[in-house]
């Protein structure tokens, strides 16, 4: 058993398909293949079903690729060991966030992450939690920005700090004469919603015990206001209550993001206890740079968008 062999094997759980595998691994299909079943007369064990249309990583074989790529981590880690003098700043990181927290963070934050690590190149992405899970889990990501809860094995979390959730709303509502809003009084409105998959969205349910059952209730009956789902984006919702289409549950910073003239949107708290999500970060116990990951929590640390949620909270909570 060697390391190539476990990144071959790590890789082609990955790919599902030879060929990708092969060109990922930077080498012939039949070089990876033929070291794949070396491997898997070696253990005695299929790794993989294979057939002619797809590849498919049997049940003891996922555990075992899960093991490989810890060993694959920890080779990492030692080859940091073997270089301690070595400058953990200057080769490229990787980084992704949830879809509604990196286009209001990164604008924040990667300014004060170039003055903190100005050689550190930062590859960053923009996805779904669970997926943003896997990817950090089989190392394409070195480390991801999402809402807690997150739980993962031998991953470890970093809260940078707590958003307060604001409504928005047409500048002519009704309910714009209102210093601060409840949960009760968004739920006989017309509201807009990410649709299913969007962690926020769950996050906004949760949190307003009101809004899941107008949920409900209007998916059961036609009769009464349509619960709006198809926002694609905050962005989207953004505009669509700009429209007239209705009101929304929005993070303080998506928000105040994009500044709407007075007499088109406008924004108001939450009576308390207002709702709010913790933001953090999370790496991999294994991850060899702990220099970048302490770069990256101090930069978030230094974001303007952060010192807004901060002193917000408390004033949100005070116009209750």
């Amino acid at each position: 058993m060697t390391l190539t062999e476990l990144r071959y094997i790590v890789t082609l759980a990955r790919e599902k398909h030879f060929g990708r595998a092969a060109e990922r691994c930077h080498v012939s299909q039949p070089t990876l293949s033929v070291a794949v079943k070396k491997l898997e007369d070696e253990l005695g064990i299929a790794l993989f079903e294979r057939s002619k249309s797809q590849i498919r990583v049997t049940e003891t074989g996922m555990r075992i690729i899960d093991q490989a790529q810890r060993v694959l981590d920890q080779v990492g880690l030692i080859r940091d060991m073997a270089q301690d003098g070595k400058n953990q700043l200057n080769s490229p990181l990787k980084v992704g966030a949830i879809y509604t927290i990196g286009p209001y963070l990164f604008p924040h934050f990667l300014p004060e992450l170039r003055r903190a690590a100005p050689d550190m190149p930062l590859f960053i992405e923009e996805n779904y939690t669970a997926n943003l899970r896997q990817k950090l889990r089989q190392s394409e990501l070195d480390a991801v920005i999402v809402a807690l809860p997150f739980e993962e094995p031998e991953v470890v979390t970093l809260p940078l700090y707590d958003e307060p959730f604001v409504v928005l709303l047409p500048a002519g509502h009704p309910l714009t004469r209102k210093r601060a809003l409840t949960a009760d009084e968004l739920a006989r409105e017309q509201l807009l919603l990410l649709g299913p998959g969007h962690c926020f969205r769950d996050q906004v349910l949760e949190s307003c015990p009101p809004l899941v059952e107008a949920v409900t209730a209007r998916s059961a009956t036609p009769i009464g206001p349509a619960l709006v789902t198809e926002g694609s984006s905050l962005e989207t919702i953004r505009h669509m209550v700009a429209s007239g289409l209705g009101i929304t549950v929005l993070p303080l910073s998506a928000a105040t993001a994009v500044q709407y003239q007075e007499d088109i949107l406008a924004v108001r708290p939450f009576v308390a206890p207002v709702p709010f999500r913790t933001v953090a970060l999370a790496w991999r116990v294994t991850f060899p740079r702990p220099k970048a990951i302490d770069v990256l929590s101090l930069a978030a640390s230094q974001c303007r968008v952060i010192e807004k949620a901060s002193k917000t909270t408390p004033a949100v909570a005070a116009s209750a």
